[in-house]
Parts: structure tokens; C-alpha cells; sequence
């Protein structure tokens, strides 16, 4: 009786490490110190990784309040294009910038054309050179111009996009370290996660997603069921096509080409639902 008792006592402490990790790797929220984990093996970040989506859909959903308060105080257009603004700032501050960071990066050396070592070796470079910051411009640029035609059409709906949106761009991440993914170097974030997750994982994490998508159904809105089904297709599919690039330039993955998947797979997704709105 107290073994299964114990090993099912294990698996909850387990699971609790790997959301505590996933919330503290990618966002500034602090977590309690007993669920914090001591040291980081690939099981727990494993776990993490699992996390990421529905965490991505939360600070989404966070990100969106500013959003709806700003259409609220604001009727007309321009209160749509201040709350996409905030809500993109909102974003970027509850993840310090991480993914944002990594986008660059990956950019920068993708973009010097060097061969795969010397790509890594810019990647890892502190500074941002003049691609990854034209990069990330035009990406909250997008970003905010999406939500923005989003919010002007219906504010809740604009929510409901961005926290799809983020939820997808780390499924991506999700489908980033599947087995048979290498990492590209034999350090860092990438090296740990890279492999960790299965196709039965991808595939039952993605319908939890799909699930979350034909919520709105039951409020008999299916142009909006249909636009949070395309952010989730375009956002994923074009996670998967990066990574893949990447893969072939670099010879697999990294924490940095993770944060680019998450930046491109939610800029698509938030494209997807304008033009599906």
C-alpha cells in the first residue's frame, strides 16, 4: 500500500518540478522554493517542455487584459492599437525578453551566410548584431499590427487569438525536441531538452490544443472556432518548417533556435486569425 502510495507521491513532485521549471525557464514569475528544482536533469526538463503550451496560453490570456481594457476605455481605433501595443509589451516583459533574445540570435547567424560552427559561435556572441534587430522589430511590428485588426473587430476574439498564438508557438518547441532531433552543440538549454519528447506526446498534447480551439462551439461562434484553428495550423506548421531549416543549417537545435520557434510560430498564428476573422 505505501509503495504505490510513494511512487504516485513521486510523480506528483515530479510533474509539480517540471510546471515549476517551465514557468521560472521562460517567464519572471517566481515560483515556491519546495517546488523549485535543486539541479536540472533531462526528465525534468522533459517535463518542463511539456508545460510550455498551456503556460504560453496563460500569459496570452494575461497579456490580452491590457488589450480588452484598452478597447473598453478607447472605442475607436486607436485604443485597439494602443492595447495591441501593450498587450505585445506585456509579453515581452513577462518573458524578459527570452524569446525575443533568441530570435535574434538565431537570426544572426543564420543570416552571416558562415558555415554551422562559426553560425553557433555568433549565436553565442552577447550582442545583438543589425539582422537579429531589424528581425525582432518587424516581429512585434506584425504582431501588434495583427492584434491591433483583431481588437478593432472584436476585442475578446483578439484575446482568445493571442492566447492560441502563444500557446502554439511553444507547442512548436514541444515538437522542436522530439526524438531523432539532435542539439547542435553539446551544451546549453537545447542539449538538455533535444530528444526528450515523443510523437504519442506531440500528438496528445496537440489534441489538448486542437480541444482548446472548439471551445468557442459552444457559444455558437464558429468563425472564431475556425480563425483559433488556423492559428493553431499556421502557427505549428511554420514552427515545424523552421525548425527543420535550422536543423539543416546548423545540425540541430539550441535554447536560442527554441525562441525563435516560439516568436514565429505565434506571429503566424496571430496572421492566420486576421485573415480567417
Amino acid at each position: 500500500m505505501s509503495g504505490p502510495t510513494s511512487a504516485a507521491l513521486g510523480e506528483k513532485a515530479a510533474k509539480g518540478r517540471g510546471l515549476a521549471l517551465a514557468v521560472t525557464m521562460v517567464t519572471a514569475v517566481p515560483v515556491p522554493g519546495r517546488w523549485a528544482a535543486a539541479s536540472v536533469d533531462r526528465d525534468t526538463a522533459g517535463r518542463a517542455v511539456c508545460w510550455l503550451p498551456f503556460v504560453g496560453a496563460v500569459l496570452g490570456a494575461v497579456a490580452g487584459l491590457p488589450l480588452l481594457a484598452a478597447t473598453a476605455l478607447v472605442p475607436d481605433g486607436t485604443g485597439a492599437l494602443l492595447g495591441a501595443a501593450l498587450a505585445v509589451a506585456t509579453l515581452a516583459l513577462a518573458t524578459r525578453g527570452l524569446h525575443l533574445d533568441g530570435l535574434a540570435d538565431t537570426v544572426d547567424g543564420l543570416g552571416s551566410s558562415a558555415p554551422a560552427e562559426r553560425a553557433l559561435a555568433i549565436m553565442r556572441q552577447p550582442d545583438i548584431g543589425p539582422f537579429g534587430v531589424v528581425t525582432v522589430v518587424l516581429l512585434l511590428l506584425v504582431k501588434v499590427a495583427a492584434l491591433a485588426a483583431l481588437a478593432n473587430h472584436a476585442p475578446v476574439a483578439a484575446l482568445l487569438a493571442l492566447a492560441a498564438a502563444e500557446c502554439v508557438g511553444r507547442l512548436g518547441v514541444v515538437w522542436a525536441t522530439g526524438a531523432g532531433v539532435p542539439s547542435a552543440r553539446p551544451g546549453g538549454f537545447g542539449a538538455l531538452v533535444a530528444g526528450t519528447t515523443t510523437r504519442p506526446t506531440h500528438l496528445l498534447l496537440t489534441s489538448a490544443v486542437v480541444a482548446g480551439c472548439l471551445a468557442p462551439l459552444g457559444w455558437d461562434e464558429p468563425r472564431l472556432t475556425g480563425a483559433l484553428l488556423g492559428t493553431l495550423a499556421a502557427g505549428l506548421a511554420t514552427a515545424v518548417a523552421w525548425r527543420r531549416h535550422v536543423v539543416r543549417r546548423l545540425g540541430g537545435v539550441t535554447g536560442d533556435v527554441f525562441g525563435s520557434v516560439v516568436e514565429l510560430g505565434a506571429a503566424a498564428g496571430l496572421l492566420a486569425a486576421v485573415l480567417l476573422r
